[in-house]
């Protein structure tokens, strides 16, 4: 089988051995323009000789839960092997059983604060979340939360997901409470405020993404800085993107892996988490606007090319709730967004 070496990960041999004898990874949730996974699942499959079989790409961090829930006597391709969800769903996972420990040979230069200490969830990444504002549609850039009520944003402002089951969106609302009068311990001031978006006529209730943000559909998303930073580039500047981190309620959101209790191919999801906290996986959430939980790993080691590391963001001043403060947030937001809000979010038609 070929196999393409990959600089700073060397696969220990006996646990390819047996993900290849499985053949297959089944990951879930996972968008190619993702915090530079699209690179990383490319090199990974080349130095493991896997195939990798990616479910749902733009399924929210809910939807990875009902799938291993839903899949837990199919061993077939909807049955994920590894998720990759937002901070608050770890512990929900772990409380229903769906997960199981792992821990990667890297364990020790983990974040401490960002894993589960039996090794059932373990964080990744994390980034702040922003405005992603095409400039060709949108001339006064909003600079805080509190703009986008403005008239002049009229059938502007959307949300990157489904705040009833995506992590991103659910997040969305809690920093936005932050900005308008809001804490950490209570949420409900981020749904009064999309209610008054939306009454105001400025909120489109569309998921939004590169397509509907380049199209001016949506020309104002609120999304995480590394897809917002994504989006940029690969547009350009047909049309310019400018990428705004709110001057108030400056949110951090972690993400965090696991191991699916069902997995179909446990072999090949060990190998895959063994490759991301490896520093080539590390360097490829960088290179994709992300900060990656050994971070500070890497940098008492200088093994951050200084080219990378001009291109990433400012997210200093940036607050990241506790697991209580994300799961009270989610139950407020997800339980009562459709009656207090008065809208549904769904994906734009194609």
């Amino acid at each position: 089988m070929s196999i393409v070496p990959v600089a700073g990960f060397t696969p220990d041999a006996t646990l390819l051995a047996a993900a290849q004898k499985e053949g297959t990874l089944n990951i879930i949730a996972i968008p190619t323009d993702w915090c530079g996974y699209g690179p990383m699942i490319t090199a990974f499959a080349g130095a493991t000789g896997l195939k990798i079989n990616s479910i749902t790409p733009d399924a929210g961090s809910g939807d990875e839960l009902t799938a291993i829930t839903s899949n837990k006597t199919n061993a077939g391709p909807q049955a994920p092997d590894v998720i990759d969800v937002g901070y608050s769903f770890g512990a929900q996972a772990v409380s229903q059983g769906l997960l199981q420990p792992y821990k990667v040979a890297t364990w020790s230069t983990i974040d401490p604060k960002t894993v589960d200490p039996n090794g059932y969830w373990y964080g990744d990444y994390y980034g702040v979340l922003s405005f992603a504002v095409n400039t060709s549609v949108i001339k006064d850039v909003p600079t805080d939360w509190k703009d986008l009520l403005k008239p002049e944003y009229a059938h502007s402002v959307a949300l990157a997901g489904d705040p009833t089951a995506s992590n991103q969106a659910i997040q969305s609302v809690e920093a936005s409470a932050l900005g308008n009068g809001g804490t950490l311990d209570n949420a409900q001031a981020g749904l009064d405020f999309f209610k008054q978006l939306q009454q105001a006529g400025n909120f489109v209730p569309t998921v939004g993404g590169q397509g509907t943000l380049a199209s001016g559909e949506t020309p104002i998303l609120i999304t995480w800085n590394y897809l917002a930073q994504g989006y940029a580039d690969k547009l350009a500047g047909n049309p310019a993107i400018k990428v705004v981190i709110p001057a108030t309620g400056k949110f951090g959101g972690i993400y965090v892996q696991g191991i699916s209790a069902y997995a179909p191919h446990p072999n090949a999801a060990k190998l895959w988490e063994e490759y991301l906290y490896s520093d080539a996986g590390q360097l490829g959430w960088l290179a994709g606007y992300c900060y990656p939980t050994r971070y500070a790993d890497l940098v008492s080691r200088s093994v951050i090319p200084q080219a990378l590391s001009a291109k990433l963001p400012d997210v200093s001043g940036a607050v990241f709730a506790s697991a209580a403060q994300l799961a009270a947030a989610k139950t407020l937001i997800t339980g009562n967004w459709k009656s207090e809000v008065g809208v549904s979010v769904a994906t734009a038609a194609p």
